[in-house]
């Protein structure tokens, strides 16, 4: 039914979207569809010749794209905003095929990269400067916002489209403008974009979106003497290879890397909602989400009680066809990802992890082709176990029992990951106090995520450094420049 309606939004042969302009490539990868492994389309293949024409192309445009003016930058904007409105469930439909995800998580996710466009387009109008008192009568001090020019965007395939407009909104509302390279697994939602971005009138070379590696393509993006920032969302191997890349130019770098969330459990904490939140977090989108539940820990006093409750929850979870209005649970993206998930398991496995429910056989029959990973909970997991460590991006539930506060406290900081944390407690003394000791770019009380706009997502040690969102998010694309006026005559 919506098959047309994606043809419509992508190119007709494999092209990087360069100038305002589909450029056809004689060099093609395909893309399959992780569901049933079947080929549903052809991208381009981009080199450091691709990276060389976008960031050309890019940096020819951004000088008249920032004299519009904020407020005319921003109403561009909210034209990309109807735009993805009107075609927002083939958008989604696009989602579920690419990346795999449930329509109804795919329609979230439509949802949440609506909300990033009504954020930046709201902005047209918000304070860019300062003016401060000097100590000499006669004379001021402005400080004032200007944008970095040409903006290199490395995204993500577990969210293609939300992270395309994270990336894209401020970037361009600000007067940068960007070159958007997309995973590998996901390159269509974001050459979809490009077609929304021609339609909404934003002017040629503002936006530019080439596909291909990363370690050629991506990396000559990073590297180009004309990238005046980078901003990245992925594993932090990757980033790690990004900042060493950026170092010689000493260009700015954004990373949003990765995640080993500790959810945190209290002996009073109300069980039942606990455990709904520790399972949506870490099922959702086959648990290949950066904040996700990687590690649970609960105090022994409620263990086993947590435990039933997790069971329970997860039995109801279906399994299956993710274009299915009632599926909650589809496949990873890719083979390497679901041999990497398989691997940690077995990995627990054989450190004395036992299964509480699902495991590697627990798969449904007729799931013969796609890369499936049953959601599985484990008990009996050491506090030293290689799960608690590695970041395991997929539907693998670990829960730990503790014994005090700040033996949770240690465990949970133990960990070579700052992005997200969770506690769960009914009295606000120790919810404070944990919030006080976690070392955490963010940490949620009573609630999971998503994070939303306004906040600020970003990570400490090996999960990051800058990060998106919000008034701080959008500050990641201006730099400032200070003006001392002497006006005595």
């Amino acid at each position: 039914m919506y098959e047309d309606l994606i043809q419509a939004l992508l190119p007709r042969e494999p092209a990087h979207y360069i100038g305002g302009q589909w450029q056809p490539s004689i060099e093609a990868s395909e893309v399959l569809n992780p569901a049933t492994e079947a080929r549903i389309g052809q991208v381009a293949e981009g080199d450091a010749k691709t990276a060389e024409q976008a960031v050309a192309a890019a940096a020819k445009a951004q000088k008249g794209w920032a004299r519009l003016g904020l407020a005319a930058r921003a109403d561009h904007l909210q034209r990309l905003l109807e735009q993805v409105q009107e075609n927002s469930e083939a958008l989604a439909r696009l989602l579920v095929t690419e990346q795999g995800k449930p329509i109804k998580e795919a329609r979230a996710e439509v949802q949440m990269a609506l909300t990033m466009l009504r954020y930046h387009a709201g902005l047209g109008f918000r304070q860019t400067g300062q003016v401060m008192a000097s100590g000499t009568p006669g004379r001021t001090i402005s400080i004032r916002e200007e944008p970095y020019g040409v903006v290199a965007a490395i995204i993500p395939w577990n969210f293609p489209l939300a992270m395309f407009l994270r990336k894209v909104a401020p970037a361009i509302v600000a007067g940068n403008a960007i070159v958007v390279k997309p995973s590998e697994n996901t390159p269509l939602s974001s050459l979809a974009m490009a077609t929304l971005c021609q339609r909404a009138g934003i002017p040629a070379g503002v936006v530019n979106v080439v596909t291909g590696p990363g370690k050629s393509l991506g990396d000559a993006l990073v590297r180009h003497a004309q990238t005046h920032l980078v901003t990245m969302t992925g594993s932090t191997r990757a980033g790690m290879q990004i900042l060493h890349a950026a170092a010689d130019k000493i260009v700015p770098v954004s990373l949003e890397l990765g995640g080993k969330a500790p959810f945190i459990v209290m002996a009073d904490a109300d069980i039942e909602r606990a455990a709904k939140d520790a399972v949506a977090s870490r099922m959702t989108n086959c648990g290949q989400v950066c904040i996700a539940n990687e590690r649970t820990y609960v105090h022994s006093s409620v263990h086993d009680r947590f435990v039933d409750a997790v069971v329970r929850e997860v039995k109801q979870l279906q399994l299956g066809d993710p274009q299915a209005e009632g599926t909650d649970i589809g496949p990873k993206v890719s083979a390497a990802e679901r041999d990497s998930v398989n691997q940690h398991l077995k990995r627990a496995l054989e450190q004395g992890a036992h299964v509480a429910f699902g495991g590697p056989q627990a798969l449904p029959a007729g799931l013969n082709q796609g890369y499936w990973v049953a959601p599985t909970v484990l008990t009996g997991v050491a506090s030293d176990a290689d799960i608690l460590a590695a970041e395991v991006f997929g539907p693998i539930l670990p829960i730990v029992a503790f014994e005090s506060e700040q033996q949770v406290i240690d465990l949970a900081n133990a960990s070579e990951y700052g992005l997200s944390a969770y506690v769960y407690t009914r009295d606000l003394g120790t919810a404070n106090r944990m919030v006080d000791e976690l070392e955490s770019g963010e940490v949620y009380v009573n609630r999971i995520g998503p994070e939303e706009i306004n906040g600020f997502h970003a990570g400490w040690k090996r999960s990051g450094l800058g990060g998106d969102d919000g008034e701080q998010g959008y500050r990641t694309y201006v730099r400032t420049k200070v003006t001392y006026l002497d006006y005595n005559q």
